[in-house]
């Protein structure tokens, strides 16, 4: 069996680990059904008000070793845990990597499509390709969306005739000018829910990904000490909301959303 067959088999429920601790049952599993690299990736800031959208991933194979002790789902573990649990993780997995998409980028593109582009980033970084990539979650946000179908009929009859219908023909969706390249369109995607709790891998590459943009948090910190990035993280907790309402967004603020600065005009 292939690793694209892998994609199409029925969803299995999660099932908790032993011990309240994420394992690599499933990503064994999903190595004897035909993959041999896997990419194991979790997001992180998706939810935020400021900073980027991170990306980590990690690389699975066969001659993977036992699991890191201590290692959670990222937003399980205080921060010097997970700080702690960054070089045992990269020395466990030994290929790995963490892509972003700025404030701008989610605000050209939105926040699935910048998605898209830290997980293709990260995915780049790799020493070489992957055959299957293990996404935390139920929605596929590293694939393209299937372009619409292609047709000159009127969508209503009733309402447009054929004969005078001048609607246009849908267009295949395409990246955006500067989206970032990858070799692997097509790669093959399997989504599982609560993977982050339930799949080592998964885990490994949150912590990656949350210390990373955690990293860069604390540096935007000294930029623009008003909002208290290095307490929130970019996050709408009351003081972050405050300091909107007080001096309204940042740069490096997410702009395409409604955020709260408390003025009319700002948050038209």
């Amino acid at each position: 069996m292939t690793a694209a067959t892998a994609v199409r088999r029925p969803r299995k429920p999660v099932t908790p680990p032993r011990g309240g601790r994420p394992d690599l049952r499933f990503e064994k599993e999903l190595l004897r059904s035909g993959a041999v690299r896997l990419a194991a990736m979790d997001e992180v800031g998706r939810g935020a008000l400021a900073g980027p959208v991170t990306v980590g991933v990690v690389v699975v194979t066969g001659t993977i070793g036992r699991v890191p002790a201590g290692l959670k789902d990222s937003k399980l573990l205080s921060p010097a845990v997970r700080q702690r649990l960054v070089t045992p993780v990269r020395r466990w997995v030994g290929e790995y990597a963490v892509g972003h998409a700025s404030p701008d980028e989610i605000d050209a593109w939105g926040i699935i499509a910048a998605l898209r582009a830290a997980g293709r980033r990260a995915l780049a970084q790799l020493a070489g390709p992957v055959d299957l990539v293990l996404l935390d979650g139920s929605h596929d946000y590293l694939t393209w969306p299937a372009p619409p179908p292609v047709t000159d009929e009127p969508a209503d009859p009733e309402l447009f005739p054929a004969d005078t219908w001048t609607g246009p023909t849908p267009q295949p969706l395409s990246p955006p000018p500067g989206f970032p390249a990858v070799a692997q369109d097509d790669l093959p995607v399997r989504v599982r829910i609560k993977a982050d709790l339930t799949c080592a891998a998964v885990a490994g590459a949150s912590v990656l990904a949350k210390t990373e943009r955690d990293g860069l948090l604390v540096d935007l910190h000294d930029r623009h000490p008003q909002y208290g990035f290095a307490i929130n993280k970019g996050y709408g907790t009351a003081e972050h909301v405050d300091a909107l309402r007080n001096h309204g967004p940042s740069p490096v603020h997410r702009r395409s959303w409604r955020l709260p600065t408390g003025d009319a005009e700002r948050e038209g």
